[in-house]
C-alpha cells in the first residue's frame, strides 16, 4: 500500500516526528490503530444500543409519553 499525502500533510507530519522524536511510519501506524479501535467501539455502541431498543421498546415509548 502507497500512503500519498498532501504536501501540507507531509510537511506537518515530518515537523511532529521531529518534535517527538518519532519516525512518520509509527505515527501513521498509531493514528491507525486508534482510529480502528474507535471505530469498533462505535459498532459495539450501536448494536448495543438496537438491541436494548428493541429488548426495552415498551418502556422507551411509555418513558416517552
Amino acid at each position: 500500500m502507497n500512503l500519498r499525502l498532501r504536501d501540507d500533510q507531509q510537511e506537518a507530519l515530518k515537523l511532529r516526528a521531529e518534535e517527538e522524536g518519532r519516525s512518520m511510519h509509527a505515527i501513521v501506524l498509531q493514528a491507525i490503530d486508534r482510529y480502528l479501535e474507535q471505530e469498533a467501539d462505535h459498532e459495539t455502541v450501536r448494536r448495543l444500543g438496537e438491541k436494548y431498543a428493541k429488548s426495552h421498546a415498551d418502556l422507551l415509548r411509555r418513558l416517552g409519553e
